[in-house]
């Protein structure tokens, strides 16, 4: 019988009223988990759909209209402390979903709800785990997407699946910050340049965000750098700033929010595989991302208004989607998988620390032209195949099935 069959003739023969979804996992993980909400709400859209975090990735869910509240717990804590979050849960909700394989989030689920979906691994020595789920799922490890997962789950639910991934949206107070914080820029138009990911292994070289830099400003584009509040990314950017004057530096002075309207309202956004590269798809803007060791069919940003449940990456070669231009490293090793080249999160990358200036200049003249034109597949490959790249161009997806 299909599980359909059973929402209906089982114990949701009417819309529960009450849905808990829980991703602890890193931030952007969070995000890319926002599709199966706003699936599960156009389902059920009477229902309170809440959302259990680890606490410092929150911020990426502020403002969801999808959702009511927001549960954020330590990584880690007293067990104590663990008992009375799963006390302040417990059989509080008619359905509870996770989109990861983990003992900790199955642990939330089967607390919490009285009807609950999971994702285990196709191990036989996993049945215990299937025992705390009302239904298990396996996810393919097939070069699939985390947003084709959460799609896979949504259609698991008998829901229309959505690949649409939601930014955080800031309050007013936020709003009137920001454009207090742009006011050096008198209106300009302006590029966001986000130069520093989490780890280092992700990184891309000094000289070629300086190039890239540079190439803006003579295009009459104001530059905006935006970062965290860790010491060593501040140090980092400003660095950059300090190097080419007129730069407006706003690391570590934006919420996530806040930097999601500035990204929103810029001309182009350039980034490298970080959470924030995942928020500035997700605006629509012109995105250019530089890819290393991570797997692009896995990870790849999720193109606005992508709702395909095609993947839109392959695993080797630059490509560009919709709004976003994935350019990748070169080398045969890539993309390897790995925490860079010595193989932990504080090595370098070969493939990004060799991937030039021009190409990913390339790339963002490409997705700038897409303010006056679209371009056609021909048009994206000879400009970056003249820096030493090919690129595929697509930019409209076939509609979800």
């Amino acid at each position: 019988m299909s599980l359909n069959a059973l929402l209906k003739r089982g114990p949701f023969a009417k819309a529960p009223a009450r849905i808990l979804v829980v991703c602890t996992r890193r931030i952007g993980d969070v995000l890319l988990t926002t599709p199966l909400i706003r699936s599960l709400k156009k389902k059920w859209p009477g229902a309170s759909i809440d959302m259990l975090v680890f606490r410092g990735t929150e911020g990426v869910l502020k403002g969801n209209p999808d959702l009511h509240e927001v549960i954020a717990v330590a990584h880690r804590q007293p067990w104590r402390q663990t008992l009375r979050d799963l006390g302040a849960i417990r059989r509080k909700y008619d359905i509870a979903i996770t989109p990861m394989s983990s003992d900790r989030s199955r642990m939330y689920l089967w607390v919490s709800g009285r009807w609950r979906l999971g994702v285990v691994e196709a191990k036989l020595r996993d049945w215990p785990k299937r025992l705390m789920l009302s239904r298990a799922m396996t996810i393919p490890d097939n070069g699939s997407h985390v947003v084709q997962d959460a799609m896979r789950i949504a259609r698991e639910m008998a829901a229309v699946p959505t690949g649409e991934v939601v930014p955080p949206v800031p309050t007013e107070a936020e709003r009137q910050q920001l454009r207090q914080s742009l006011a050096p820029l008198a209106g300009r138009a302006y590029a966001v340049l986000h130069l520093r990911p989490k780890y280092r292994y992700k990184m891309w070289t000094d000289e070629g965000w300086f190039a890239l830099a540079q190439w803006l400003q003579q295009r009459g584009l104001a530059v905006v750098l935006t970062g965290g509040g860790d010491a060593d990314e501040l140090n980092y950017v400003e660095a950059l700033a300090q190097r080419l004057p007129g730069m407006l530096n706003l690391a570590g002075k934006l919420s996530f929010a806040q930097t999601a309207a500035l990204i929103a309202s810029a001309e182009l956004y350039v980034g490298p595989d970080t959470a924030t590269t995942h928020t500035a798809a997700a605006t629509g803007t012109p995105v250019v991302t530089m890819f290393g060791p991570t797997p692009p069919d896995r990870w790849g940003p999720w193109p606005h208004t992508w709702d395909s449940l095609d993947n839109p990456w392959q695993r080797r070669g630059s490509a560009h989607r919709g709004n976003v231009y994935l350019v990748q490293g070169p080398g045969e090793c890539v993309p390897c998988g790995e925490e860079g080249c010595d193989r932990h999160i504080d090595s370098d990358s070969a493939c990004l620390k060799n991937l030039p200036a021009s190409q990913v200049i390339a790339a963002a003249q490409v997705m700038l032209d897409l303010k006056r034109r679209q371009p056609g597949v021909g048009d994206a490959e000879r400009a970056v195949s003249a820096a030493g790249d090919t690129a595929q161009s697509v930019t409209a997806p076939r509609a979800a099935r």
